[in-house]
């Protein structure tokens, strides 16, 4: 029996369904090219849904799971979405019933093995499975260096010994992450937002290394860091768009 994945995000769930950003409408226009008519899609450890909702009147319905019912109840409703909590490892869809599993920003926290097992059973044959992930924001294209150096610092050396270990397959962008499938090639695709100070720290509170960094006892970082950032941001109203490149694994069974 495959155990309970580790859970690092229902503390901050609310936050998490506010200030993560939404994927480009480009991604899922390239999945629909890739699905027939009528498709059902899983979307496996959806979270608050940010993935979940985007997808056009092509694909009849989206089942999005969650380990954490935390994060559900903060998943926007939609007329096409179904929501419900489940493993990744081990869910009650019956054998070939999906056309495409979507994993967004979450393969690292699997038991891969049992994941693909689990995928491979229950999507249809020649169905589609999609993992992406993103890793570090670049602020330096408009707002310059040291934004981004700061925010460097603080993820490496501050909160940096935090990280769960998992976390190196983000960094690594999924370059070593078994992916047992027929690969599909995959468009460049990036998230881009254009977010004000309150943003980025919103943002930042989301990360896991943050909420395990007060669980170890230590006083909440950010205050700290906010202060640090308003010296070298222009003014706390001003946007800057922030990047994130995104990494793609895409295969077929």
């Amino acid at each position: 029996m495959v155990g309970r994945t580790k859970d690092y995000f229902s503390k901050q769930s609310k936050a998490y369904q506010q200030f993560r950003p939404s994927y480009p409408q480009a991604l899922f226009d390239f999945f629909e090219s890739l699905l027939p008519d009528g498709a059902i899609i899983w979307d496996c450890a959806a979270g608050s849904g940010q993935a979940s909702v985007h997808y056009s009147d092509k694909v009849a319905c989206v089942v999005a799971t969650d380990q954490s019912d935390k994060q559900l109840a903060h998943a926007p409703a939609h007329p096409r979405v179904h929501y419900a909590q489940s493993m990744a490892e081990v869910t009650p869809f019956p054998d070939h019933s999906v056309d495409m599993v979507t994993v967004a920003q979450a393969l690292h926290w699997f038991d891969f093995d049992a994941f693909f097992r689990e995928a491979k059973r229950v999507v249809r044959p020649g169905g589609v499975v999609a993992a992406w992930t993103y890793s570090f924001l670049d602020v330096t294209r408009a707002l310059g260096t040291e934004i981004d150096a700061a925010i460097r610092t603080f993820y490496y050396d501050v909160i940096g010994p935090h990280w769960p270990t998992e976390r190196r397959f983000v960094d690594q962008r999924y370059t070593t992450i078994p992916f047992p499938l027929a690969p599909i090639e995959a468009p460049q695709i990036s998230i881009e937002v254009s977010w004000d100070l309150d943003g980025v720290m919103g943002y930042l509170a989301t990360w896991s290394s943050v909420q395990r960094y007060k669980d170890a006892g230590f006083d909440d970082p950010l205050p700290e860091f906010r202060r640090m950032l308003e010296a070298v941001w222009p003014s706390e109203e001003v946007l800057g768009p922030v990047h994130w490149p995104l990494a793609l694994k895409i295969g077929r069974t």
